[in-house]
């Protein structure tokens, strides 16, 4: 059986996993919700066969933390997508999910669990903050998860993930910045929804001037 990597997860392994491909090894951490009411139906289906799905970790309202998949493994939890102009998410990756129903905020163990396991995710892998992302952005096309109600504000002060900085030009192409960001080319609608979600939540209407300054801000912090 193949072993965990992360101390104090509960060990459930799922049946849904692979090798990595092409010798990709983990340079991203997708966060999803569950869209489930509770932790252990979750649980149960990212371990069932037929549904086809796992993650590398699930972390229940409560703070526990299972891990599914070994890290060194490929977890099927991304599906369809790019981020950075490279596909196969799932073999770039580690995917957490986060019990939460899409409209509930997060509990604060949850978050607390969250920010204790992913220090050491980055460290083995080397993953810089940005790698960090949300399904909707590598997806979003398909996808919110995990919806406008995280705060990736406060992972970000944690040095976990980004933020933009002071605003950047509010003149500059919007559609530049969010390929230099890392968002995949769908329509332009989708990216700026995708973008706001995670960085505007609720805002919404055209893109405006303080769209295309948060994200040249944010480019730029990517590109130094």
């Amino acid at each position: 059986m193949t072993r965990p990597d992360a101390a104090g997860a509960l060990w459930h392994p799922s049946p849904n996993t692979g090798p990595r491909r092409d010798g990709l090894r983990p340079e991203l951490v997708v966060l999803h919700y569950t869209q489930m009411q509770g932790a252990l139906p979750a649980l149960t289906r990212l371990c069932a066969p037929e549904a086809q799905v796992s993650a590398h970790y699930l972390i229940g309202a409560d703070g526990q933390v299972w891990q599914m998949v070994s890290e060194a493994m490929r977890a099927w939890h991304a599906g369809a997508g790019s981020w950075r102009g490279q596909e196969d998410i799932n073999s770039r990756s580690i995917g957490i999910e986060l019990d939460n129903d899409g409209d509930s905020p997060f509990a604060a163990a949850q978050m607390l669990a969250l920010e204790q396991l992913l220090p050491g995710i980055l460290a083995r892998w080397s993953i810089p903050p940005a790698g960090v992302i949300a399904h909707s952005d590598m997806a979003p096309e398909r996808k919110s998860d995990p919806g406008p109600r995280f705060d990736w504000r406060r992972l970000a002060r944690l040095g976990l993930s980004v933020w933009p900085g002071p605003d950047g030009d509010r003149d500059a192409a919007l559609g530049l910045s969010l390929t230099q960001i890392g968002y995949p080319a769908v329509a332009p609608d989708l990216r700026l929804a995708a973008f706001r979600l995670r960085f505007r939540p609720g805002h919404k209407g055209p893109e405006d001037s303080t769209d295309r300054a948060r994200a040249a801000a944010l480019a730029a912090l990517l590109q130094k």
